[in-house]
């Protein structure tokens, strides 16, 4: 079902991803060779392009004609592969989309510094929107992101983190994005706040399903269709969704042996099996689906305001996706 989905969403969406490819290469535009080579190891190592996507597909929804839509739509690409540039260094990650992180290529300085340079790509080409509304977007998303960052730094490791703080940083780090991408086409259509609005609120609430079906992942996926170390996040020091809810209804016994697991960084592959085991028992991993698919169903609802159309219904399947995908 998710394979055929995923082929179905791809094939209609083949010609927007090569212009989009097009564009992320003609507009990267650094004078240093180092700048072009970190830049490029991110944003050409198996990206899926959804939120430039989404832009795109939101700007035909909206019936935006003024052409420049690929261009414009890299903006959430780069600003995307800067924040991963800069996450990866806090986090102390090693691996991202199954390749060695950028800083333990070259080295922290010039990841932190490529990145800063990706954000000021994508403002720059905010500004050739002609569209002020469009800079502040992105400007309210980098401090977003940033707080939300900083959140999760200040909460590492914290097993007593609440439901309501997980969402709180998803929301900054992952969530606005989405609806910033969403919300950028509207405005660059001139379509009424009403319209705005709704897919600001479907891009929020794809945000934060889409994250909590990646935290899923961490428990769910192998490590080789995953890209990255399975139980990364938890080794990190992250304590996602499935992880505070199962802390917080689990009996005494199993809530002990979960933190005797969460505490230790180096967990074995058989500790990690246990978890998931526990995990499973107290019902985290389908709580978490669960709360990814209230969010899907906010998503589509949300476009209700919108004309059947052929845009309309890829933008429904990318939500079904979100919550389906393996990867």
């Amino acid at each position: 079902m998710s394979d055929d989905l995923k082929q179905s969403i791809l094939n209609r969406v083949a010609e927007d991803l090569v212009g989009i490819e097009s564009k992320l290469s003609d507009n990267l535009r650094p004078h240093l060779d180092l700048v072009c080579d970190i830049a490029r190891h991110i944003l050409f190592s198996g990206g899926k392009r959804l939120r430039p996507l989404l832009m795109v597909i939101s700007s035909r929804l909206c019936r935006y004609t003024g052409g420049d839509t690929h261009k414009f739509a890299t903006i959430f690409e780069f600003l995307h592969a800067a924040t991963l540039l800069h996450d990866d260094l806090v986090d102390g990650a090693a691996i991202r989309r199954g390749r060695p992180v950028a800083h333990t290529v070259w080295d922290n300085p010039s990841a932190v510094l490529v990145g800063d340079f990706l954000l000021a790509r994508s403002l720059t080409i905010a500004a050739e929107t002609g569209r002020p509304r469009i800079i502040r977007v992105i400007a309210e998303i980098t401090e977003n992101m940033s707080q939300g960052e900083i959140h999760q730094l200040m909460r590492k490791g914290a097993i007593d983190l609440t439901e309501a703080e997980y969402r709180e940083v998803i929301r900054r780090k992952t969530a606005v994005l989405f609806e910033g991408a969403c919300r950028a086409s509207a405005i660059l259509a001139d379509v009424s706040q009403q319209k705005e609005a709704a897919l600001g609120a479907y891009g929020l609430n794809l945000g934060l399903a889409f994250q909590m079906a990646d935290d899923l992942l961490d428990y769910t996926a192998d490590s080789a269709v995953l890209g990255k170390q399975v139980g990364a996040d938890l080794r990190e020091g992250k304590l996602t969704l499935p992880i505070i809810h199962a802390l917080q209804n689990a009996g005494d016994g199993n809530r002990e042996r979960m933190l005797r697991i969460v505490r230790n960084k180096d967990f074995s592959a058989a500790e990690f099996k246990t978890l998931i085991e526990l995990l499973n028992h107290c019902g985290s991993l389908d709580y978490t689906r669960r709360m990814a698919a209230e969010h899907i169903r906010q998503a589509k609802q949300a476009l209700a305001v919108f004309e059947p159309c052929p845009a309309k219904e890829l933008l429904l399947d990318i939500a079904d996706y979100a919550l389906a995908r393996k990867i």
